[in-house]
């Protein structure tokens, strides 16, 4: 049976540790999907992927008017949910939930077997992640020329979700716009990474605003600066990066994309529905509150976009000479 665009039977929604992949599936002849057809929304971590992953579901689940289950799979900077959905029949139950850097940046450097703009159809971006730069409050700064001063001379270290995240990439641009040295310690995913910080295990991280928004006023952390063209409204008072070493900024898109060839119908009915999701009052609450700036763009901008944003990932991984 094929799909129309207003019958998706089941869905499934795959969300990693910091990126997410998401596939909406369907088998063939089925009617009315039983409970025991599916789990329900199955999130093993938590952090704003996660929140957004199940924001969306709901939102997904009432417009299409079927369930749309939420599960992790991480591994390898979201290289492995991107692999996987792009080998996957162009028959609209299969997306992927990605992020900018996930689809731009990783595959170059971890040698990944998809183009983002070959493989895939762009469907639509929900929002854009603003990155804080926090460290281990036993360093002695509080503020970003401080800590320069102090990284010439210890040679710190940083974590990240892996080789390509934005994290990974806004740490090694930021070290070689300030001119120091630093270790990469990468992990399986954000959570973890941040919970090396708190640990005291490394000593720099660059947190999406939402994971740390638990620990600002606390002393587990010190907050030095945004990764953003502009200050956060949310916090008025903390300079950006670009303050002191301009362009150490990257795209933090994370938008829903289908396998190449996906149908223009499903496509359209798809973006449709998940516009609708980003403008509605409660989920556009949420996304500020987490540092998440809506985005709503047409599936042909969207693919605009991504020529766009791969050359400036580009220019990052040559700056921060990563290759």
């Amino acid at each position: 049976m094929r799909l129309r665009p207003a019958a998706l039977p089941w869905c499934r929604v795959t969300c990693l540790v910091t990126f997410l992949g998401a596939t909406l599936r369907s088998r063939p002849g089925a009617g009315v999907a039983h409970a025991n057809d599916h789990p329900h929304c199955r999130v093993d971590v938590g952090g704003v992927t996660d929140i957004l992953a199940r924001l969306l579901s709901r939102s997904l689940s009432t417009s299409l008017g079927q369930p749309v289950i939420v599960e992790n799979k991480p591994g390898a900077a979201g290289i492995l949910a991107a692999t996987a959905v792009a080998r996957s029949a162009p028959d609209g139950y299969t997306l992927l939930f990605a992020a900018a850097s996930q689809m731009l940046a990783a595959p170059k450097l971890q040698g990944a077997k998809f183009n983002a703009i070959a493989d895939f159809a762009p469907i639509a971006p929900i929002g854009a992640n603003t990155f804080v730069l926090v460290i281990r409050p036993s360093i002695p700064t509080k503020t970003i020329p401080e800590f320069v001063s102090y990284a010439k001379a210890a040679s710190p270290t940083y974590g990240s979700p892996g080789a390509g995240s934005v994290t990974h990439l806004l740490s090694a641009l930021f070290i070689s716009n300030a001119g120091f040295e630093a270790t990469h310690v990468p992990f399986r995913g954000g959570d973890q990474a941040l919970a090396a910080l708190l640990g005291g295990q490394i000593d720099m991280y660059f947190s999406p605003f939402g994971n740390i928004v638990p620990h600002l006023g606390t002393k587990v952390v010190t907050l030095l600066g945004v990764a953003s063209e502009q200050r956060m409204a949310q916090l008025p008072d903390v300079p950006t990066i670009g303050e002191f070493y301009p362009n150490t900024v990257l795209p933090s898109w994370n938008g829903f994309m289908a396998p190449a060839h996906t149908p223009s119908e499903i496509i359209e009915k798809l973006a449709q529905s998940l516009a609708a999701a980003v403008k509605d009052p409660d989920i556009a609450s949420t996304m500020s509150r987490l540092g998440v700036e809506p985005q709503v763009l047409a599936p042909e901008v969207f693919t605009e976009q991504l020529a766009g944003d791969g050359s400036r990932f580009d220019a990052a991984i040559s700056a921060a000479k990563l290759r």
